[in-house]
């Protein structure tokens, strides 16, 4: 049953799709690894975090020279009224907070945080507002997920602020206490950053407290988020250009293949030769093309073996049916006689057409099988010489009980070789048992048509594109017009002395057929003597040698 071949959009084949998904894979990779980006925000952290380890060191110096007091006791402290000013006046940048810490911990100043009539009053800076859209919040959410999908180098702490606050909440204030400048990032629950350096405030090398200053790191994560950005937009050209091409490149491929495809499924729902035409597509001068015109010298090659299958059909139904319609006659006949003379000439007349059926019937099925043989069987080395050489000699002992003409061999000696037999280097690629089928029909042909005294003669020689087999015999040749209809299949031109339906007429189209199998060629021709007269006729066989 034949079932239709499902066909396929270009844009859906599947061979457009692995194009596209390698094309991308290798183009996604390297801006995967971009997106990354972690190095280049850590120098920016980095550069961030050094600003304020500057601006630390430089208040710290301005509290330890104006907010320093000296107490009754002689002791050095610094002034929480003096300071809280210092704070206002030294940092007009909103954005960076300061927070300073007595020895013990507690909290002495926070820039966040001023004093009115009302108390203190909490400082908070709010971002400014973004009106992004739906469109525009759309494109956030995907790029926090996105950045949560991405791989981080180091889990930051969570930042945490409580109500009271002394040094135990933060590392780098316990380490400025003791002396040292430490800085710490961390991440807010919001997910951005917050930078924060502790630098120990100090006179005569006494620590009279720790300076923090703080700052949001918003401007770190706007400028990777810029950077990526500019990557992802570099990526979606690209990305946009790689689309394109590969779907280009891929129906240049896919398309043509896919017409092929079509006329192929065509070709096999056809009923009729020359209902489709495949594709020609070899001026492309590349594999499809190739393809192409391989597919199309297969069409032609299939529709010939069509032809010849149905000729031969033809032939052989046209040739049994002679012999059929002779012993159906001869036995309708044979039932209305009472003469048994004339029952017996009639039953030899059977029996001769029943022979005929078996040897067309036997050579017919030789016939059929000879390409499936020839397909299947693996060519070995064939020395020609001493197969021609038995063939010879089986000849020549049949004409000595039965009579017939002489049959002589011509071989090239076989010179500087010891043990060497004449003939051994005409060496063919091939199957030895069909290559000795072609001669002995040549020679059976030659020593029909001969006379008794005549001589069949045998020759082989090398060639430079391979080996040549002549058979020539001095019968009365081939007729006028005849030199390629003899090939054909059932074309009988016996003598005028052989039996009728002694030979099927199948032989020379056979031995043509293992000849062209073996990558050879045979012909015909007549031989003339000095006179011009016909003398007999010349078949000449062509095959490779072997490398």
């Amino acid at each position: 049953m034949l079932t239709r071949r499902r066909s396929r959009r270009t844009w859906r084949s599947p061979l457009t799709l692995r194009i596209l998904a390698v094309n991308v894979l290798v183009l996604a990779i390297p801006v995967l690894g971009l997106l990354h980006l972690e190095q280049y925000r850590e120098s920016l952290i980095e550069s961030e975090l050094d600003a304020l380890r500057t601006q630390a060191r430089a208040f710290s110096t301005t509290l330890a020279g104006s907010a320093v007091v000296v107490t009754q006791d002689g002791e050095e402290k610094l002034l929480p009224e003096g300071t809280r000013h210092a704070m206002r006046a030294l940092l007009p940048d909103s954005r960076v907070r300061a927070r300073l810490f007595f020895p013990d911990g507690q909290l002495m100043a926070d820039s966040f945080v001023l004093m009115g009539p009302s108390g203190q009053v909490e400082v908070e800076e709010l971002p400014p507002p973004r009106n992004r859209g739906a469109v525009g919040r759309t494109i956030d959410r995907v790029y926090e997920a996105f950045l949560d999908w991405l791989p981080r180098r180091r889990e930051l702490p969570l930042y945490e602020e409580t109500l009271v606050q002394d040094a135990e909440q933060y590392r780098e204030v316990k380490a400025a206490l003791s002396g040292e400048v430490a800085s710490e990032v961390r991440r807010h629950r919001g997910g951005g950053l917050v930078l924060s350096v502790a630098t120990p405030v100090q006179r005569y090398r006494q620590v009279l407290g720790a300076l923090m200053l703080s700052a949001d790191g918003r401007e770190v994560e706007e400028a990777v988020r810029d950077r990526r950005f500019d990557i992802l937009l570099v990526f979606a050209v690209a990305l946009a250009v790689t689309v394109l091409l590969s779907i280009y490149l891929s129906s240049t491929i896919a398309r043509p293949i896919q017409r092929l495809a079509d006329a192929a499924d065509q070709v096999r729902r056809a009923h009729g030769r020359r209902q489709v035409e495949i594709p020609d597509l070899s001026r492309r001068g590349d594999e499809v093309g190739d393809l192409s015109a391989a597919l199309k010298e297969m069409t032609e090659a299939l529709w010939d073996r069509l032809d010849a299958i149905e000729r031969f059909a033809a032939d052989v139904a046209h040739e049994i049916k002679n012999p059929l319609t002779s012993v159906r006659s001869a036995v309708e006949t044979a039932a209305r006689l009472d003469d048994p003379k004339q029952q017996k000439r009639l039953m030899a007349i059977i029996l001769d057409d029943v022979q005929r059926l078996d040897r067309l019937i036997s050579d017919i099925s030789d016939a059929s099988r000879l390409d499936a043989e020839l397909s299947r069987a693996e060519s070995e080395p064939v020395k020609l010489g001493r197969l021609l050489h038995a063939l010879v000699e089986i000849h020549r002992a049949t004409v000595e009980e039965t009579g017939g003409p002489a049959f002589e061999l011509q071989l090239p000696p076989e010179e500087g070789r010891a043990g060497a037999e004449p003939g051994d280097s005409l060496t063919v690629p091939g199957l030895e048992g069909r290559l000795g089928q072609v001669f002995r029909n040549l020679l059976a042909n030659a020593a029909t048509f001969s006379p008794n005294d005549g001589t069949v003669t045998v020759t082989a020689r090398k060639e430079q594109d391979g080996v040549v087999i002549t058979v020539e015999d001095e019968g009365p040749g081939i007729p006028e017009g005849k030199l390629e209809a003899i090939f054909d299949r059932f074309y009988t031109e016996r003598p005028k002395s052989e039996k009728f339906g002694t030979h099927s007429g199948l032989g020379l189209s056979i031995s043509k057929q293992i000849v062209e199998a073996h990558g050879g060629s045979i012909v015909a021709e007549n031989r003339t003597d000095a006179a011009g007269e016909v003398s007999g006729a010349r078949f000449t066989v062509r095959l490779p040698a072997s490398q």
